[in-house]
């Protein structure tokens, strides 16, 4: 089947009005989005199974694709592969038009300018500049002379920013079920056990709990490096769990402590208790309404003011179905972006990961990172236990 004209039942899963609005504001009349995670945003939650982890096929790659006309929802289509058939027919598509054939960059974004070429009235087309091939990207500019493209990809990151009840249930799932896995991962520490072979049962943990396993950065002893390795536990070890696993798509990325095989000594308790203050006191700046840079300048003014703050690292993002997504809280160049949300308010439904960070010259790598929630009282923080020392091994 290449196309196909029906009128779908099924109800547009996101808000058309707020939409409308963002590309309003940025000039755009036609949204072009090719982003895994912008796709099942705007569809409702699909994810192509048969992709999902990968989208390298022969000599290009699949690329699904969303046109959207503002303001006109109705002229919307969806651009996607032959075996996509089998979930049109269970009804998984809510756009009337679909056009499931060819599988590649570029003949995905020949159907999508043939598409808009039939739209009126079109002069600047909205595309995700960092999730479309350049040979996808050529096409279009070649059939669309006389349009501007511009990037999209801020309208559609702040679509996304204040998260439904639904989405958030997926956030809980996947932050407390990241947490068991580490709780059930620190329980299996052993001397004599690897980095790699940790970090294998976490993967375990996580998928034995319907988790997809993103990554594990690891440390023990007094070593600050963070890559699985060859490296032995050891009786008296620290132990780092930095995991990001997610659910339906959303990630639970949080980070707990361990000490293997003993109880941790005075230094210990207050370094870890240090560093759970500065968490404490930043979660008291998430509540709607509240400043977005509260949550970065009360911690950063709690580390100027401790002798750690030269091996110690403050930071703080949004959380959904990207990792440092909206909303921006500081200036990172390192992933970049800059701090538009630090003098603007805090909305209900906005998820933040607040994370702290020690790289002891001579105990090693000590850090806590929480996953919090904006709730029309204050804030819900999500797979919140495990906080202290926990003990690891038999």
């Amino acid at each position: 089947m290449t196309l196909a004209e029906t009128q779908s039942s099924k109800p547009i899963p996101f808000d058309t009005d707020r939409l409308d609005h963002l590309l309003d504001d940025a000039g755009i009349d036609v949204l072009v989005a090719t982003s895994q995670h912008n796709i099942q945003y705007l569809l409702g939650g699909y994810r192509f199974f048969f992709f999902d982890t990968m989208d390298a096929v022969g000599t290009t790659r699949y690329l699904p694709a969303l046109v959207y006309r503002k303001g006109k929802p109705e002229q919307s289509a969806y651009i996607g592969c032959g075996m996509e058939t089998y979930e049109r027919d269970l009804g998984k598509f809510w756009p009337s038009t679909l056009n499931l054939a060819e599988i590649g960059s570029q003949a995905t974004m020949k159907h999508a300018l043939a598409h808009i070429k039939k739209l009126d009235g079109v002069r600047r087309v909205g595309v995700e500049s960092g999730f479309l091939p350049a040979d996808g990207e050529a096409v279009l500019r070649q059939g669309l002379s006389n349009v501007d493209l511009v990037d999209a990809v801020f309208p559609l990151e702040r679509l996304r920013a204040c998260k439904t009840p639904e989405e958030i249930d997926y956030l809980r799932e996947s932050s407390e079920r990241v947490v068991a896995a580490m709780m059930a991962t620190f329980a299996q520490c052993k001397p004599g056990m690897t980095k790699l072979e940790i970090t294998e049962t976490l993967r375990r943990e996580e998928v034995n709990r319907g988790l997809v396993f993103d990554y594990l950065l690891l440390t023990a002893g007094t070593s600050l490096n963070r890559a699985p390795s060859e490296q032995k536990l050891a009786n008296g070890d620290i132990i780092s769990l930095d995991s990001g696993g997610n659910y339906k798509g959303y990630i639970g990325d949080l980070c707990r402590m361990g000490i293997l095989g003993a109880k941790p000594d005075a230094e210990l308790e207050d370094l870890l208790g240090w560093i759970e203050d500065v968490q404490q006191a930043a979660r008291k700046a998430v509540k709607p309404g509240g400043r977005g840079g509260d949550v970065i300048d009360i911690a950063e003014k709690m580390l100027d003011a401790s002798p750690h703050r030269k091996y110690t690292h403050y930071m703080a993002h949004g959380m959904g179905l990207v990792t440092h997504e909206a909303p921006r809280l500081m200036n990172n160049p390192r992933m970049s972006y800059d701090a538009y949300d630090s003098e603007r308010p805090l909305e209900s439904g906005m998820v933040l990961s607040i994370e702290t960070t020690m790289s002891h010259p001579k105990r090693g790598f000590i850090k806590l990172e929480d996953t919090v929630i904006v709730t029309d009282k204050g804030h819900e923080a999500l797979g919140d236990g495990g906080r202290g020392w926990n003990k690891a091994g038999a």
